[in-house]
Order: structure tokens, then sequence, then C-alpha cells
């Protein structure tokens, strides 16, 4: 028998698949496609490296910086910029300040190359870990690629140019020139940009003058520099501090106990006082315009000018203030116009957050107006709770008594009448009382003026203007009122024609008949001028007519003198305007703009001489180079100029050998500036200039001009009031100042009860002078050695003898005055019929 012994099975071979043609073309493709792309790649890697932009020039780095404006004492009064940067060297910095930005920002900044990529590392496994971009990895470096070089579009292909950049910049800079550039250009909140402004900003210092809790906070900016701002979210930047702190202590730079003395250390939020450029907003874009036409917006707005201006900054300030009280006191006058508008209760808080969004202040500031909301009403108290922003306080019957009866409404949806207030109204209220701790504050009713005001000031005696304001507020209408709008001076015109009567053989002394008269127009209906009072007072002098603004005289005096001859000689006093031809003008009834009148008045201050109204006095580049300066026009001595010269017989001070002079009339806001005239041209008599500021002195002691007496110094200066009270005008002047006030609504119609010149607009210009001339001398206008008084019998312009009823002292120029007395026939009195 045979034994078979089972063989062990043979593993069976399979055959190895042959890859279909489908297959086989497609890997093919994607191994192209992949070298295709790597090749594309490559290819764009090597274009951006010959594409991107040079990181030489950042060697001399000279980014936008600030120019500044300057007022006539030097201080700081304005800014002009597109990012509000100052300039300061490494070596200013203090050390632990560049420490606390390395430590908050790129840890490895002294190890990298330019790219991080322990740091890239660690950023990814944290993102990933958490499912979101929890922390970025841009260097130091990167950042500076990305500010400086690059825009700031968010795209892969911009990442790659920034690691490019950065790993070039590494190359070609020192680590001290990166930071430089850094600490210098970035934006660190509050329109703060580069570290010095932000010291300024929130500390109120200099960079140097740090300390290491103030250090910390603000290195810890960049992140998020609203979110983290000390001014409005102390907390969460005291958290970040917290933050820096510690990333110090890790890296070394300081110890635990220091990190924990910063945490504990106080801090004061205490900015470096601000420009209030709303103050100053009309001037300072007079200013701009005239320097954007000279050296363009480019150079005004990044390379960092020192622009110095004929501005007074405390006259500014009272001028701004002035006007503001001057048009809320009008606007009341006219009564409540109602909430501005309703929320409904869910609209309350995202306003409320807006309006917290604007305040800049950790509390309200006093006097201050802001947007609020009602959200509380007591009827019987009749006393309302309001928010402002964050803020709540009260807002007590007391603090809307000028509003008259107002109905309290205790629930949301607009009120059947403009005199009720009712939840959800948007109100203006002004702080009486700041808040503590976002509570407690005290408000009064306010409202936003409809009228409009503009205010000129100007030095007599070199044409610089002083302080300008051209409305209520700049950021809702930038129309300089001041400059640009012609409006009706009323009688405020009527000096002009009085002092060119003056050299047409008029005295202060002739007497004209104030009884109605008509006069052909051409028309219909006879011309009848009218008293503004319709009283009409028979024969009065000069002096009477001109202090109780008589319309009747002044139109009799301009039909003697001629309306060619007043014309003429408004032109001499720098009136550019076209005058009408007819007797109306005598009423002022051609339109000037408040520049215009001002400056002429500004001919009787000077003792005769016309200024031309300048701004700028020097322009200063950022290496400290002067671009431009203008030599201080001077009046030479008030009042000392002859006769002769002003008419043209002699040559006058400053005139050539053959007598010329400047054109007679130079424009505003550019300066006659030249060796040959000094910048003032004497244009008419100083016995002229004497007598007119001496009968504008009478306006105001017993005239329409009263309230100007609360200066309590010398002064002279006259009202204007046009038809149905559409303006409202007071110009006048001390030795040292002259200033002109328009009032009324940009689209003409009636400023109501109390819309006169005396009560709209000398109450402005009043309590402008009053801040204005505080510490300044008080002084005389000084009489020209021409002149000469004597006692007259205003009844009738005659010489008066000691004890005569009514006999008042007038001046004259030397050998016009009467020769005659009272009791005598009246041969040489001047009278107009």
């Amino acid at each position: 028998m045979e034994i078979y012994k089972a063989q062990p099975r043979q593993p069976q071979r399979r055959l190895k698949k042959a890859p279909t043609p489908t297959l086989k073309y497609l890997l093919w493709g994607g191994a192209g496609g992949a070298t295709i792309m790597l090749l594309a790649f490559l290819g764009y890697f090597f274009y951006l490296l010959g594409a991107l932009p040079k990181v030489d020039r950042l060697a001399d780095y000279r980014p936008p910086i600030l120019s500044q404006v300057y007022g006539q004492d030097g201080t700081l009064v304005g800014e002009f910029y597109l990012e509000r940067r100052t300039v300061v060297p490494v070596d200013k910095m203090p050390k632990r300040l560049i420490q606390a930005f390395v430590s908050a920002e790129d840890s490895n900044f002294y190890q990298h190359k330019g790219i991080d990529y322990v740091g890239i590392a660690r950023a990814a496994v944290k993102n990933l870990i958490s499912m979101r971009k929890k922390e970025g990895a841009s260097t130091i470096t990167q950042q500076v690629a990305k500010s400086m070089l690059l825009t700031p579009e968010k795209k892969f292909s911009r990442k790659l140019k920034e690691a490019i950049l950065a790993k070039r910049m590494e190359e070609r800079l020192t680590k001290d020139e990166i930071l430089y550039i850094y600490l210098n250009q970035i934006y660190l909140g509050a329109g703060a940009y580069g570290v010095q402004l932000a010291a300024e900003t929130y500390f109120g210092k200099e960079v140097d003058k740090l300390n290491l809790a103030e250090m910390a906070m603000l290195a810890g900016l960049p992140k998020a520099p609203n979110s983290y701002s000390p001014i409005k979210h102390l907390e969460r930047a005291k958290e970040r501090q917290g933050y820096v702190l510690e990333r110090m202590v890790k890296e070394g730079y300081i110890t635990q106990a220091e990190a924990d003395y910063a945490k504990a250390t106080p801090i004061v939020i205490q900015p470096l006082k601000k420009v209030n450029a709303e103050q100053s907003a009309y001037f300072l874009e007079q200013v701009r315009q005239q320097l954007v036409e000279k050296y363009g917006e480019e150079r005004l707005y990044k390379d960092g000018l020192k622009i110095y201006t004929t501005m007074n900054a405390e006259m500014q300030r009272g001028a701004y203030d002035s006007v503001v009280n001057g048009l809320k006191a009008v606007d009341k006058r006219q009564g409540f116009r109602g909430a501005a508008k309703y929320l409904a209760e869910a609209e309350v808080e995202p306003f409320c957050k807006k309006v917290e969004d604007d305040i800049d202040e950790l509390s309200l500031k006093q006097g201050a107006v802001y947007q609020g909301v009602v959200t509380g009403v007591d009827p019987a108290k009749h006393e309302l709770t309001v928010r402002v922003g964050d803020r709540t306080g009260t807002l007590p019957k007391k603090n809307m008594e000028w509003a008259g009866k107002v109905e309290l409404v205790n629930s949301y949806g607009k009120p059947q009448t403009r005199r009720a207030i009712g939840l959800g109204a948007v109100l203006e209220l002004q702080v009486k009382e700041p808040d503590k701790n976002r509570t407690g504050a005290v408000f009064a009713l306010d409202q936003v003026p409809e009228a409009q005001a503009a205010l000129i000031a100007i030095d007599p005696m070199t044409g610089g203007v002083r302080a300008m304001v051209g409305g209520y507020d700049y950021k809702k209408s930038q129309f300089n009122r001041a400059m640009q709008a012609k409006r009706n001076p009323g009688s405020a015109f009527k000096p002009i024609i009085y002092a060119a009567a003056l050299e047409h053989g008029m005295t202060t002394a002739s007497i004209i008949d104030d009884t109605q008269v008509e006069y052909e127009s051409g028309g219909d209906k006879a011309w009848k001028p009218k008293n503004y009072d319709n009283v009409y007072r028979g024969p009065v002098t000069m002096r009477e007519a001109l202090t109780n603004s008589i319309n009747v005289v002044s139109v009799k005096i301009l039909e003697q003198i001629g309306v060619g001859t007043a014309i003429d000689y408004a032109k001499k006093l720098g009136i550019t305007s076209p005058l009408a031809s007819n007797l109306t003008l005598a009423l002022g009834s051609s339109s000037v703009t408040p520049m215009e009148l001002t400056s002429a008045y500004s001919v009787f201050a000077s003792g005769g001489y016309r200024t031309t109204p300048y701004f700028v006095t020097k322009v200063l580049d950022r290496d400290g180079n002067v671009l431009e300066e203008v030599p201080e026009p001077k009046v030479p001595v008030f009042g000392q100029m002859s006769s002769a010269q002003a008419q043209g017989d002699a040559p006058a001070q400053g005139e050539d050998e053959e007598g010329k002079v400047p054109p007679a009339v130079p424009q505003p806001g550019q300066p006659v500036i030249t060796e040959a005239t000094g910048g003032v041209i004497p244009v008419i008599p100083p016995e002229t200039a004497f007598i007119m500021t001496n009968l504008m002195q009478s306006v105001v002691s017993s005239g329409t001009g009263g309230r100007a007496r609360a200066l309590g110094r010398p002064v002279a200066g006259k009202t204007g009031t046009t038809n149905d009270m559409k303006d409202a005008w007071f110009v006048g002047y001390v030795p040292q100042l002259v200033a002109g006030v328009w009032v009324g609504y940009d689209q003409e119609r009636s400023l109501g009860a109390g819309g006169s010149g005396g009560q709209a607009a000398a109450p402005i210009w009043t309590e402008f002078m009053q801040r204005a001339l505080a510490g300044l001398p008080v002084k005389s206008f000084p009489t020209p050695g021409n002149v000469t008084f004597a006692l007259i019998d205003p009844r009738n312009g005659r010489l008066a003898k000691d004890g005569t009823p009514g006999a008042v002292q007038e001046c004259f120029v030397s050998g016009t005055e009467p020769t005659s007395y009272s009791s005598e026939p009246a041969a040489d009195t001047v009278s107009a019929q």
C-alpha cells in the first residue's frame, strides 16, 4: 500500500491589474497640474521679488506728521494732519517701553529674522485647539512692512508679500531702526499715531516721562485701540495692562515685584490739553485755504509745517463763546421748538451707544452740550430722568423754565404738541453738574439755534485778524459768514456816509432838518424814507442824528454830498462789494461782508490808515527752514498823519520817491506787505478819523449802542438793523481792537422780538470785548493836534456861551468851527435841507 504525503499548498499568484487608461491619465494630469502650480508659484514668487517696493527708502523714514498752527503768542491753536503723529527718536523712548511692546507684540523680535516660525507654530496649535483664530503670528517687522509698504487687503498674496518684505527689512535695517519706524507709525487710538502722541493723549506726558504702569497700558493698545482705550474702557485697559506686565516678567525684563507694583499704581487719565479745533474752526479753515493754494494739500497735511498766525487764542475762545451764548439767547426768545426727534423704547439703547462712542471724556464736561434721551418722567416734581450715552442724570423743572409751560408725558411715542416732552424724546442737554461714576449728572434744557452769526476782530494798527467765528457750528455748516456772507448793514453803514460828509463841507454842528421827505423812484410810488422809531425831531445836529440813528437825516446828508462821493469814499476805506448808486445807500441797502465793514471801521480806529486784514505771519518746514515770513505792518503813530498826507498833498511815511502807494482796494486775506508801504496805507485825515470816533462814542454813551457801555472804558461803535429785523449788526472799537458782529438767518427772515442790532448783536460784541480786553490797559482815543473843541448850541449849531441851556462841547477840524453865537445871525452855519 502506497502511502501518499500531502504536498503543501502553493499560494496562488495574483496577477497585478494594469491601471486603466483613465486613471493613468488622471495621475499624470494631477502630477502635471501640481508641477504647473509649483512653477506658477515660483514664477509669482520671483515676480514678487522684483516687483515689491524697495525697503531701502525706510532707512530714511519720514512719515506723514502733523502740521501745527500757532497763535500770536506762540500757543498751539490748531493742527492739520491725515495721521496725528509726532516722530521721536528711539533713544528718547524708555527702554522698558520698548520691552513692553516687544513682550506684548513679538517676544522673539530680537531672535528672528523677520518671520517667527516658532510663533507661527504656537499660534496654529492654539487656533486649532480653540477652533477659531485666537492668536496671530505677525512679527513687528511684518507689521511695519504691512503698514509702510503694502495695502491693507486681506489676501494670501499680501501675507506672502509681507513675509518677503520682512525678510528684506531685517537684512537692510537694524532692530532699532525697525522699532523706530514701528513705534512712531503704529495707531494707538483716540486719533494718536505713535507713542509720543499716545503718551500726550492719554497721560498728558512726554513719552520719556511715562512710568511702567503707563508704558504697559500703551503697549496693550495695538491689539484693539478702541476696546482697550483707557479713556473709554479703563477696566479693560487695566486687564490688558496686567497681561503685558506678566509677559514682561516671563521674558525677564522686569521682576514679579515690579509688575505687581505697576499693577497697583493708580492710572490718571489726564490728556494733554487738546487744541479745541471747534472754537477755531473757521479761522483755521481760512488759513488752510491760503496754505493749500500756496503749498498744496500733500505738503500741508504730511510735511509737519509750523504755521504762525495772527490769532490771539484767548480772544478766539471768547469770540466762540460769545457767539454761541448770544445765538442761544436770541433763539430762546423765540420759544421752545420741541424735541429733536422721538425714539421707540427699543431704539434708546442703540442711540445711547452711538452717543457714548463720540464722548472722549471720562465724565461729562461742565457747560458742554450733549444729545440725551428722556427715560423717566416725574409729573409731581415736573422733572425728567435722562440718559446721555451710558450716563444718567436729571433735568429739574427750574432748568427748563425758559421753555415756558411744557407738558410732561409718561409714555413713548411723539406727543400731539411741540409743547410736550415724553419718553424717548431726544433733547439738547447742557451739563450743569457733571456725573460721578456715570450717574447723578444735572442737566439744563438747551436748543440748537436756527439763527447764525459772525464775529471778526482785527488789530487796527496792523491788520492782524485776532479772532474770527463764521457761524454757530462749523461741523454743520462750513460757510464762513464772516468772510463770505454779504448782507445789508443797515445803519451800521452810516458812519461811512458821515465821514464822507465831514470831508465835503459839513461839521458835527451842521444842522439837518429831520422831517419827512419824498423822492421820485421812477415807478408809480415815490420813495419816502422813514425813521426806525417813526419819530421826527425837526432840526438836529450830525451828532444827534448819528447817536439816534435817524434815517431821514442820513438820506439828506447823502443827497447833499452826492452818492458818487460816498461810493468813492467807501472804496477808499476798503469796501469792495458793489454799492447801490442811489439814496438808499444811506440806509445800508447794499450788501457787504462782516470782514469788509469791520475793516472799514478799523480806518477810524487807526487814525486814518487802512491796513489789509491778514492771518499768517510765518511758515517753517519740518526742518525749521523759513518758507515765508510776513513782516508785521504797523501804523507809525496813532493819529500823527497830517491832513496833507491823507489828501495826497505830501508824501506819507512809506511812500517811494514818486509818492506811489499800492492799489487802493486790497483783497481781505491777502496782505499787502512791501518795503515801500509797511502794509499800511494812509487814506483819510486823522482829524476825520478822530471826529468819527468821537461821534460814535456818543452812540455808545447815549444812543443805540448803550450795551457796550458795560466795558467801562472809552469805546466807539454803531448798531445796524435792516427792514423787518432780518439783519442785526454792531461794529465797534477801542484803540487796541476793532470788532464786528452780524446776526441773522441764512435764509432771510425776521429775527423777531429782540432782533435789533442793539439787542441781538451788541450783547455778543460786548461779551467778546470784555474777555478780549481783560488785562489790557484802558486807553483813550488820542486827539490829533489839528482838532479843536467848542461849546455849541445844538438847537442851531452855533457857538454857545457858558451857561447856555443844553449847550454841548463839540469837536472840529481847526478852522471849521462856527464863528457866530446863537444870538447872532447864522451866516456860517452849514445845513442840509
